[in-house]
């Protein structure tokens, strides 16, 4: 419990100083649809900031031109560019790139759609910034795409993972910490699944309230547990895992509603967008797990480091639940 520990506060100030606003780092989107031959519509959305906007643009062979038709839309966390794109050949196997995407460390998610119905969904990072689009689909694509995706949310999802730590930290023994994590893996994929495909849906802003919430009734558990007190959470932390879980997994389905699905290769892209975030949740639960046992051999007795766990979690996610709160 002790190793557990010092790698809580740890994390706790990663999660602090690195994101308050506890959102996972969202891609641009590019989305191109053929209307007519060589004629397409592009929506093109770039992340922002309170006081920027990432100067990064889509750029196309030099037979194609771009010309926009409606002023830019400022979104919650966006700005949406709408633009024509004419040429004199398809876009099939030509090259398109992001200019100054090796200047950020944001992804960009591109869906294109032709007039015969075929369509194509790639990655760009920072690190390859440019596509050859081909003239045939391919599902691999789109399940590496999407798994990508998945793992980055997770990861960048700061929130998720403090309330999975938070399950670490509470959950003794290793079966039990097992049952927990599968319980919630479970519970968040049947309300991603669902409000993906239209058949449940929760608005995010209370969604996002409520994640933030069930991070500090983890604190709150974790502080009755260390006093000796048995508690529903200590005692069947896979029930709640699952509960709360379900929440999770709305917050989830927000998050890919803003990416966007390809519209002929939903099942697939959900699919590997939630084996993406099993994988990163995964990792994270090993990469805590193994930590402990190196700093275990070096580590001293430090009885009052585990009273501030519960207080540090509780702080930072009662902030996050005022702050969305109040952004209702």
């Amino acid at each position: 419990m002790k190793v557990i520990t010092r790698i809580t506060l740890f994390l706790l100030i990663f999660f602090n100083g690195t994101s308050i606003w506890a959102h996972e780092v969202r891609p641009a989107y590019l989305q191109i649809q053929e209307k007519s031959p060589h004629v397409y519509s592009v929506l093109w959305k770039v992340p922002r900031t309170v006081d920027k906007v990432l100067d990064i643009q889509p750029k196309f062979e030099e037979n194609f031109f771009l010309t926009e038709t409606v002023p830019p839309r400022i979104l919650e966390a966006f700005v949406l560019y709408t633009f024509q794109l004419t040429g004199e050949e398809s876009l099939a196997n030509t090259e398109l790139y992001i200019d100054q995407l090796n200047t950020t460390g944001t992804d960009v998610l591109v869906n294109i759609r032709f007039l015969n119905g075929e369509s194509h969904s790639f990655l760009l990072q920072p690190t390859e910034n440019s596509v050859l689009i081909p003239e045939m689909p391919n599902k691999w694509m789109v399940a590496k795409t999407y798994t990508i995706l998945g793992i980055e949310h997770i990861l960048f999802g700061f929130d998720h993972l403090l309330f999975v730590l938070a399950l670490i930290v509470i959950t003794q023994g290793f079966k039990k910490l097992v049952k927990t994590i599968t319980a919630f893996t479970l519970a968040h994929s049947i309300t991603l699944c669902f409000s993906a495909l239209g058949i449940a849906y929760l608005p995010g802003p209370p969604v996002e309230a409520v994640i933030a919430l069930s991070i500090v009734f983890l604190a709150l558990e974790i502080m009755k547990s260390q006093q000796g007190h048995a508690t529903l959470t200590s005692r069947k932390p896979w029930l709640v895992a699952f509960s709360f879980g379900l929440l999770h997994g709305f917050g989830f389905a927000g998050a890919l509603q803003d990416i966007g699905l390809p519209q002929n290769e939903i099942p697939l892209a959900l699919a590997t967008f939630n084996i993406g975030v099993e994988l990163g949740q995964i990792l994270f639960v090993v990469v805590v797990i193994a930590v402990s046992k190196p700093i275990q051999l070096f580590s001293s007795n430090v009885e009052w480091s585990s009273k501030i766990i519960p207080y540090a979690v509780g702080s930072i996610a009662a902030f996050w639940l005022i702050e969305r709160v109040v952004g209702f």
